[in-house]
Order: C-alpha cells, then sequence, then structure tokens
C-alpha cells in the first residue's frame, strides 16, 4: 500500500483542499479526509476506502442512508469510521433543512 503521505503533496487531498479549495477534489478525496486513515490490514488507504463505498453504495444518497452495520461489512471500516460518516451525513441533513435567511452564502 502506498500511503497518502508518501504522495507528491499536490495529490494529497488534504493539501490539495487546503491550496485549491473543497470542489477540487473528487467525491473519493472528500470521503478520504473524513475517514482520515487506510486501514494497514487489507492495505487500502483512506481514497481506495473511499471509493470502495461510493463504489459499493452507488451514489451519495445511498451511503447516506447506510447503517453501521451495513458499512462495518466492508473491510477496514469499523464503528469509529461508520460512526464519522453517518456524522457527516447527519451534519449535511441538518444544514440542507435549514432556512436560507438573507445575506446567507
Amino acid at each position: 500500500m502506498r500511503r497518502i503521505k508518501d504522495w507528491p503533496e499536490e495529490e494529497r487531498p488534504r493539501e490539495k483542499l487546503l491550496h485549491r479549495g473543497a470542489d477540487a477534489l473528487s467525491p473519493a478525496e472528500l470521503l478520504a479526509l473524513v475517514l482520515r486513515t487506510g486501514d494497514a490490514a487489507t492495505k487500502t488507504s483512506a481514497l481506495d476506502h473511499g471509493r470502495l463505498l461510493l463504489s459499493r453504495f452507488g451514489s451519495w444518497r445511498q451511503l447516506a442512508g447506510a447503517s453501521v452495520g451495513e458499512l462495518c461489512r466492508i473491510k477496514g471500516i469499523g464503528p469509529a469510521k461508520a460512526a464519522e460518516l453517518q456524522a457527516v451525513f447527519e451534519i449535511a441533513r441538518r444544514f440542507g433543512a435549514e432556512a436560507l435567511q438573507p445575506g446567507d452564502r
């Protein structure tokens, strides 16, 4: 497994976000930032996990609706990473439910 920290700096998701903005990241790169680490046992990076999750569930909406049990069936995704994912999607739901106020961006 080639660790993300061994990649050229301009290819790393965190550095890419800091230099170019969040909209420059792919969906898998955004997930990699949430997941933070890969899994040494399966020799997968956080980016590999992001790609796998999107492939397995097919869409953001399907991934957001996945239960902890469904997420934990993926090798390298345990309860902690499943909880982090569910927290991110709950934040997104709450943000989406807020009414826009004048001047909001």
